[in-house]
């Protein structure tokens, strides 16, 4: 029995988690669990899987959600909040497997100290990674624990990997969607609308990362994720444009064979795969060969897509430029979606962050936190000075 705990119970990698523990009863259980600012989904949670530690946003969530467990009968659980509680939920010693899936930096201090106790860790947060890749990597080598992916992306290259040796990569092509601005004109781009970003033509995900991929920014991090993930430097970290999001990732060999990952476009399927780890066992999750009427891939366009070239720009330099490259991506996300910025507002404010950003590489996690909100305020900044110079 593998006992899990998930960081962000109450999204989508959580519930889609949730649910394959619910398939395999006999192989996982649910030992913490932390929620975020969904009370009402949370108290759900915790009544059906009933964890030793149940952790959410702030002290007043805490507090409220505490007296209706109490209330339920549930009062066995433990009720805790902010980073501190979510670092017990992570390190938990009934804990086996972490599923990381907070999004943003809010996960990073709980999956770095769940890492150093030991424990496997199902990464799905991506910007752990982008953020403090380094940091994550070395302590994980440490351990000897592996980080196993849970993006689909990064998961079909874990898996294509299998077909051969490290050391007989050529590169990897990690695909993108292109997201609903792919074959719109580069003029159209100042118009578009929150409604239109979110409107995500193959994967349901959260606003954030739907506004990510509508911007390439998304695939960015992927590709930062991907080179600190599997030991290559950006040149042989590639992306392809593949609409149907059928082919996930592929790895080419330097013999010239290319291993294509395909499955269906469902985020169970990974998650089982880094649960069930070394193993492959039997799943529903079935994808229709003779679907395959036709397979499409771009070049992406570095021109109309600018934040996929930030992204390259951040990792090739190094240091606090990936920090205050997902930094100053989530504050102009939001402003986007809160309609302070256009949609071409988010590269501008990120490129202007960029340009204020030294390449010292950070030495611990505080240091990582401490860049990481020096960024948001030169992003926050770079907002202000955008929004006047409009205004005159």
């Amino acid at each position: 029995m593998k006992r899990i705990a998930i960081l962000g119970s109450t999204g989508s990698i959580g519930t889609s988690t949730l649910k394959i523990v619910e398939s395999y009863p006999e192989r996982f259980s649910v030992a913490t669990m932390a929620a975020g600012s969904n009370l009402d989904l949370a108290f759900e949670q915790a009544m059906r899987w009933r964890p030793k530690v149940l952790s959410v946003a702030g002290e007043e969530a805490a507090d409220v959600l505490r007296k209706r467990l109490v209330a339920a009968g549930a009062a066995e659980i433990e009720v805790v909040w902010g980073t501190a509680g979510t670092v017990k939920v992570s390190t938990h010693p009934e804990v086996d497997f972490v599923v990381s899936a907070i999004v943003g930096v809010a996960g990073l201090e709980a999956t770095y100290e769940a890492v150093k106790a030991g424990k496997e860790i199902g990464l799905a947060n991506k910007e752990c990674l982008v953020a403090a890749g380094d940091l994550i990597i070395d302590e994980a080598r440490r351990q000897g624990n592996p980080l196993l992916p849970i993006d689909s992306e990064h998961n079909a290259v874990h898996q294509c990997l299998r077909g051969g040796r490290a050391e007989e990569v050529e590169r990897i092509w990690l695909t993108a969607s292109g997201g609903p601005f792919l074959h719109a004109p580069k003029e159209a781009f100042a118009g578009i609308t929150v409604a239109q970003a979110l409107n995500h033509p193959t994967w349901k995900m959260g606003k954030r990362i739907t506004i990510d991929s509508a911007t390439l920014m998304n695939k960015g991090f992927e590709v930062i994720e991907a080179i600190r993930l599997f030991h290559l430097p950006p040149e042989r970290t590639k992306v392809v444009v593949h609409p149907q999001s059928t082919v996930h990732s592929m790895v080419e060999y330097r013999d010239g064979s290319i291993l294509a990952q395909i499955s269906v476009t469902d985020m169970c399927l990974p998650i089982l795969y880094a649960l069930t780890w070394p193993e492959r066992i039997a799943s529903d999750l079935r994808f229709d060969v003779l679907s395959l009427s036709r397979l499409d891939f771009y070049p992406p366009d570095l021109d109309k897509f600018p934040c996929l070239r930030l992204a390259y720009e951040a990792v090739e330099a190094g240091g606090a430029r990936t920090v205050a490259l997902n930094a100053a991506d989530e504050v102009a996300v939001a402003a986007f979606l809160q309609g302070e910025i256009p949609f071409l507002g988010i590269p501008a404010t990120i490129q202007a962050v960029l340009n204020e950003t030294s390449t010292r590489k950070p030495e611990s996690i505080e240091e990582v936190l401490a860049m990481d909100q020096e960024a948001r305020e030169q992003a926050r900044r770079a907002i202000k000075i955008a929004a006047a110079s409009a205004v005159q």
